[in-house]
């Protein structure tokens, strides 16, 4: 073995015989480990002994090498081995070496400097300019590129470069928008995960929290207070006390108190009058002063403020004496205090100084007594003749017959007052009035309701020249053309009303009037109110499309007339319906809409008008045809009713929704050969399995069980996945008592739908109460619910089982998880709610719930106030039922409870009108109001007796849905 050693410092071993090695072996041995070039290995072997020449045959041990020698590498540009004098020697100044061949070789940042050297350069300059160079790197550094980052600062940035940084930022912004969505979702689950596992100091207490309503006064007095014991160890302050007089210690009366808040009020009182005025000048508002004067009260006046604002208001007058607002606050300042001589004066002062002024006089006026106001708006009238307001004041004051001398004398002044024109107006009799009103659109030609209030005095001809006057005057006003247009009404030529009204549009445009569709909407419901039924359609019919787009038509006329039905404007809305069906003839949703409005607001005859119309232009709607039928049936005209529905299957053939309802119709008239007839014919006809299902009603409440049986096996068989009939057939077993074949029947159709919750209710009923099966009540809720885990009645069925069986933990156990699986099921919540115990009141979980946007939210607060109607809390309990049934108005179990409570607690009134809309909006839903309704002996029962019946039906004390 020979130990060789390199230049790098490291020495290998090779397992070589000396003896028999070669030379150009050895160095290829070498070369394999340390990837040196064999020719300098070489080289350096010879130097042992220069003689050899041709190493082919030299072997190691010729050199002197034994088994345990170590070789030594020698480079001769590394150092070692021969040296020739010119290495020992200086090299020439600005001497690099290989740069006048052009062997410039690699260099490294530490290589450049005085050994890259520019010809003509110094060392010394050299060094410089390196120095120079590591400054400018080192300022150009960065932490992600290094000093990399300055390499193209100095290149040109040009419109390929901008163009490349544009499409990368375009495929960073695709990269980042894909999955966009996903990542979102995924990083708001993980913040809530994270906030769920990690919750926040306040949120863990927060149940904590919400008890200290519960801590009392002497409980929060018990608390010990927090000591501060760093002072323990600080020496105590020095501490004097001067002795009081004997003559104090004397006086009984002197109250020290008194004379302590009185030596501070006197303070505060010259420190604010030094900061609130500068150089004679006050610093308060008057005009804000007199708003803040009402507020104060005249019975319990505060007298460090009555003075101090004193100070400040004659500061005021006398920096500033003409202006009147500082009279006048002064005035009532002082009437406030009870001083009213004093506000007398003051306002005597102020008429002084400003005469001109007319508020200063109707203070001096209201002011003054009783005997003196007409002296003091006399010298007021006087000082300023042309001040409508003194004159109102003046008329004010004198009795009927010296009012009208009053105003006379007041127009006589100031001609061009609207004001005194219209008070004189009003105050005398139409014939009087028709020559002052000729009077005051002379002298007030601008006034459009002079104009207007003399139109409606005059005669019919002189109200057309009286209009067509002021229309010259006044072309830019729209209630000129109005009203012409109602005096046409009124005289019966409602055929020229639509054409003044759009006359007056394009006589208002070329004015440059903008037409503002929404200003003439509401005078079309101010014509309605007023009588002009024709002068409101013509307005609507030439106003609606204003500045509407016609994409946007539709909805935009629809919500006009919506909003107009909202304020009891049935003509307009009836207007605005009529114009949007001469556009949209064949918009079924229209046709309805407004068939809606006659049914709420018109008569029976407008009502078929309509739906005649409508299903000439849409024959092939089928709930016009049934509405236009329904209507006649509740009017009592069964024969119309069938002809309605004869000419709907004539127009369009085998539509199963009018076969329906003409089997209603003879079934509700107990026309049963027709009934059963026209089933018949539907079934015939390719009916769906709603048909079969119709007709095993019908021939249940006829009382043929077979019948019944053979129409629900027959039906099941051509309609697998209608899970109604699979449920009538299982409860027909059930009638019969034949539970193990009722059983099955529900087993199978939960075969055929086996996302259907009905039947996985009802089959675990059966095998609960009636098979005694509680182990497979539960396999069976359990099953269904990991097929849905997210039906909420699945989980209460569940909870019910375990609470009618006493196995409450269990119970608690479920809805705990059912919460967590359904946090915001409005059942579960409620009926957690009624689950907690009621003693005391469950009032976080209460306010959890109603906090929460749960999904039926009615359920919820029916739990709320049934707590409240328990605790007797009346008002309490009405609000929250009234809140649960406009939630809610199709859950017939919420009316019954709502109704009831009534019948407890409230009054015929409220009992009847609770009923009212219970009968309204005709619930069908609830589980009590199902199974009442659907029993066999309340099959044509009204909505206001099975209402009763499931009123009685309910517990009070009972879950909602049990």
């Amino acid at each position: 073995m020979v130990f060789f050693s390199i230049p790098n410092e490291k020495t290998i071993s090779i397992n070589v015989n000396p003896n028999s090695t070669t030379i150009s072996a050895f160095s290829q041995l070498i070369h394999q480990r340390t990837h040196l070039p064999q020719s300098l290995i070489r080289y350096s072997l010879s130097l042992r002994n220069p003689n050899l020449r041709d190493d082919s045959d030299v072997t190691l041990s010729d050199l002197g090498f034994g088994s345990s020698s170590t070789v030594y590498l020698h480079i001769p540009l590394l150092g070692g081995g021969a040296r020739f004098d010119l290495l020992d020697s200086n090299p020439p100044a600005n001497y690099v070496a290989g740069l006048g061949r052009g062997a410039t070789g690699f260099t490294t940042r530490s290589d450049i400097g005085s050994a890259r050297i520019a010809p003509g350069k110094s060392i010394n300059e050299a060094e410089e300019e390196e120095n120079q160079n590591q400054n400018q790197n080192h300022h150009t550094f960065d932490e992600f590129e290094g000093n990399d980052a300055g390499l193209f600062a100095d290149s040109v940035y040009d419109e390929e470069d901008k163009e490349a940084d544009a499409i990368w930022e375009a495929i960073d912004k695709r990269m980042d928008s894909r999955r966009k969505d996903v990542k979102e979702a995924k990083i708001k689950d993980e913040i809530e995960n994270y906030r769920a596992s990690y919750p926040k100091i306040c949120e863990q207490f927060s149940d904590l929290k919400r008890k200290l309503d519960n801590v009392s006064a002497e409980e929060w007095d018990s608390i010990p207070e927090t000591a501060n014991y760093s002072r323990q160890k600080k020496k105590k302050r020095f501490e004097s006390f001067v002795p009081v007089p004997d003559s104090v210690i004397l006086d009984k009366s002197l109250d020290l108190t008194a004379v302590g808040e009185g030596r501070g009020t006197l303070l505060s009182l010259k420190l604010d009058e030094c900061s609130h005025s500068f150089s004679g000048k006050a610093s308060v508002d008057p005009k804000g002063y007199l708003t803040e004067l009402k507020t104060l009260e005249a019975e319990v006046p505060d007298v460090f403020h009555v003075n101090r604002s004193r100070v400040l208001l004659k500061s005021v007058t006398m920096s500033n004496p003409k202006n009147p607002n500082g009279w006048i606050a002064a005035a009532r300042l002082e009437e406030r205090a009870g001083n009213l001589k004093v506000a007398r004066v003051r306002i005597q002062r102020g008429c002084e100084e400003c005469p001109k002024e007319e508020d200063v006089w109707i203070e001096a006026c209201r002011l003054a007594k009783p005997e003196e106001k007409k002296a003091v708006i006399a010298r007021g009238v006087k000082q300023i003749p042309n001040s409508v307001k003194l004159w109102l004041e003046a008329s004010a004051l004198e009795d009927d017959a010296r009012k009208s001398l009053v105003l006379r004398r007041g127009l006589e002044n100031v001609p061009d007052s609207v004001r005194l024109w219209k008070t004189f107006v009003d105050m005398v009799n139409e014939e009087d009035a028709v020559v002052l009103l000729h009077r005051a659109v002379e002298c007030c030609p601008l006034d459009v309701e002079l104009w207007l209030a003399l139109a409606r005095l005059e005669t019919y001809e002189n109200t057309k020249k009286l209009l067509n006057k002021a229309r010259v005057t006044l072309p830019r006003e729209r209630g000129i053309w109005i009203t012409a247009a109602k005096v046409e009404e009124a005289n019966g030529n409602t055929d020229k009303v639509g054409t003044i009204i759009e006359k007056g549009l394009k006589a208002l445009q070329s004015e440059g009037v903008v037409i503002n569709r929404e200003r003439w909407i509401e005078e079309a419901e101010a014509c309605e109110r007023t009588g002009a039924v024709a002068t409101c359609k013509a307005i609507i019919e030439n106003v609606i499309g204003f500045n509407v787009e016609e994409q946007d038509r539709k909805r935009t006329w629809v919500a006009d007339a919506e909003e107009c039905e909202k304020r009891s404007s049935i003509e307009t809305a009836r207007a605005i319906y009529a114009h949007a069906l001469t556009v949209f003839l064949s918009k079924k949703s229209i046709w309805i809409q407004a068939a809606d409005l006659e049914r709420s607001h018109g008569s029976r005859e407008s009502l078929d008008a309509v739906l005649r119309k409508a299903v000439l232009y849409l024959p092939q709607v089928e709930a016009l045809w049934l509405m236009g039928a329904k209507e006649k049936w509740l009017a009592g005209d069964v024969s119309a009713a069938r002809v309605i529905l004869e000419e709907a299957n004539a127009a369009i053939p085998n539509s199963e929704e009018i076969w329906l309802a003409a089997f209603k119709l003879e079934f509700e008239n107990k026309e049963l050969e027709r009934a059963r007839m026209i089933l018949g014919k539907a079934r015939e006809r390719g009916g769906t399995g709603r048909v079969w299902m119709k007709s095993a009603v019908f021939e249940r409440e006829l009382g043929n069980v077979e019948e019944e049986r053979r129409l629900l096996e027959e039906g099941v068989k051509r309609f697998p996945k209608f899970f109604k009939l699979w449920l009538m057939l299982g409860q027909l077993e059930e009638r019969l008592n034949h539970l193990v074949q009722a059983k099955r029947v529900y087993s199978s159709g939960l075969n055929h739908c086996p996302q259907c919750i009905p039947l996985c209710l009802s089959l675990a009923d059966l095998v609960e109460k009636k098979l005694n099966g509680l182990n497979k009540a539960r396999v069976i809720l359990t099953n269904a619910r990991k097929r849905c885990p997210k039906e909420d009645e699945l989980w209460l069925a569940a909870i019910r089982i375990e609470l009618r069986h006493g196995n409450k933990k269990e119970a608690e156990r479920l809805m705990s998880k059912a919460l967590q699986e359904l946090p915001k099921s409005g059942i579960l919540l409620a009926a957690d709610i009624e689950m907690a115990p009621q003693c005391p009141l469950p009032k976080m979980k209460i306010k959890d719930a109603l906090k929460k946007n749960c999904v039926k939210e009615g359920y919820v607060t029916a739990s709320v106030a049934k707590i409240f109607w328990r605790e007797r809390k009346v008002d309490k309990a009405r609000k929250y039922f009234e809140r649960t049934v406009k939630l809610n108005p199709d859950n017939g179990d919420f009316w019954a409870l709502y109704y009831k409570f009534e019948v407890q607690h409230g009054s015929e009134e409220r009992q009847k009108e609770v009923l009212n809309r219970c009968v309204v909006s005709e619930p069908k839903h609830g589980e009590k109001w199902q199974a009442v309704s659907k029993a066999l002996e309340n099959s044509h029962q009204s909505v206001e007796v099975i209402l009763k019946k499931v009123a009685i039906a309910l517990n009070r004390e009972g879950h909602i849905l049990t």
